[in-house]
């Protein structure tokens, strides 16, 4: 790799005034990583805060569903703040407090990065700015709520499509007016060098337990390993530790929203991305005849997305990891599938992977051995799950609520104009 480049991919398409920025955060990173005591110490904050290890799951009702092909479940749900969200934050927050900044700055889609990190900051007292898509503020409307009560101030972004990378784009604005005392706490392996690097390594967590995990409880690696991808984060935590296992079949699964041949989709990969340089970084980008950016849509905030990880086209480019896309529809029924099966809620961007998983368990060979990546839980989709249920107790329940909250407001304009003598 030669200053951030995977193969083709990556590098640090940046402005001149933010490379001094950069250099001092790549050095602050690769000391850190060199630093034996510095990963001792993420290790153990990630034990004693977050929860980790996490469980490995069987998931013996799929496994006796499909034949016998054993199926387990990586659950990054079960992370503080519910998502492997946690596992960068953390990372990136001690590098924050050893690198001396008071402020820090992320973007969000899902809303969980934004969490993760409105946690993070308020553990570590640090001060926090979350950019949000103003359509992804109205999709993972209970994320904003946590995040506003954790201390963060949330900005909708109204610009563009209102999505992910609108909101990326407004992070580094505000990052080129505040470097010297803000860090830009990216959420995924995306951007400009070292933050792909960067954020796979402390996602790398995943990967190291998980091949603990499988060897311990079903006695042989996996056959197949699968996660979903918006930036690819979660998927490089877990694929990184097989890279060299070439028995070991790596499927990362994009956002097919309403079809490939809609064009209503997220799918850089296995869909119709085009090489080009946007956000600091080399990558598949979807984009149209003239090279602009177009919009994207999923039913999966945080996999609604323009760009891909460099270090994932990488290993598409070379084959090592193979890309399928789920569309919305195979993703809510994916969703119901796991619940009433295993019990278990997996969040929209993760059901992703479910989907895929799903669809190719019947053709794999009987004595398959399965890892799907659960990169989050499913609770903060609980209002757009309901709307592609259709669920009439729930619009009962939202109605019931709204009347109650007009009740309220109309009560208190009454009382304060009498206080006032009107």
């Amino acid at each position: 790799m030669s200053q951030g480049y995977h193969g083709a991919f990556g590098g640090a398409f940046i402005p001149e005034i933010l490379h001094e920025t950069f250099r001092r955060l790549t050095v602050a990173y690769e000391t850190a990583r060199a630093d034996p005591a510095f990963w001792a110490s993420y290790l153990q904050l990630m034990e004693n805060y977050s929860g980790r290890p996490t469980p490995l799951t069987l998931a013996d009702n799929l496994s006796r569903e499909f034949g016998g092909r054993r199926v387990y479940i990586k659950r990054e749900d079960l992370n503080q703040t519910g998502a492997h969200k946690a596992n960068n934050v953390m990372g990136q927050g001690l590098l924050v407090k050893r690198m001396g900044k008071r402020r820090v700055i992320a973007e969000t889609g899902a809303g969980q990065h934004g969490v993760a990190t409105a946690t993070m900051a308020a553990r570590m007292g640090l001060e926090c700015v979350i950019y949000m898509g103003a359509e992804d503020v109205e999709r993972q409307r209970p994320n904003v709520f946590w995040m506003e009560q954790l201390g963060a101030r949330v900005v909708p972004v109204t610009s563009g499509s209102r999505t992910l990378k609108d909101a990326i784009n407004e992070a580094l604005r505000d990052w080129v007016g505040s470097m010297d005392d803000t860090h830009y706490l990216l959420g995924t392996a995306c951007g400009a060098h070292p933050f792909p690097e960067m954020v796979a390594w402390f996602q790398s967590i995943i990967g190291e337990e998980a091949r603990r995990q499988i060897l311990t409880q079903a006695g042989t690696l996996p056959t197949h390993v699968y996660a979903c991808v918006g930036g690819g984060s979660n998927a490089l935590g877990i694929f990184q530790a097989f890279l060299n296992d070439p028995d070991v079949a790596l499927v990362g699964v994009e956002a097919g929203g309403e079809g490939l041949a809609s064009g209503r989709h997220a799918a850089r990969l296995a869909g119709d991305g085009v090489v080009g340089v946007a956000h600091g970084y080399k990558t598949f980008f979807l984009q149209n005849a003239d090279g602009q950016m177009r919009d994207t849509h999923s039913v999966a905030a945080g996999l609604d997305y323009v760009g891909v990880s460099p270090i994932l086209a990488h290993l598409h480019a070379q084959g090592r990891v193979r890309f399928a896309a789920a569309t919305d529809s195979e993703v809510v029924s994916a969703l119901k599938h796991l619940m009433r099966a295993e019990g278990i809620i997996p969040a929209l961007e993760s059901s992703h992977a479910v989907a895929q998983a799903l669809k190719e368990l019947p053709e794999l060979p009987a004595d398959a051995v399965v890892i799907i990546n659960l990169s989050g839980r499913g609770d903060k989709d609980i209002f757009t799950v309901a709307d592609a249920l259709d669920d009439p107790g729930w619009r009962h329940f939202i109605r019931s609520k709204a009347e109650n909250y007009a009740r309220r407001d109309e009560h208190n304009q009454i009382f304060q104009g009498k206080e006032s003598g009107q």
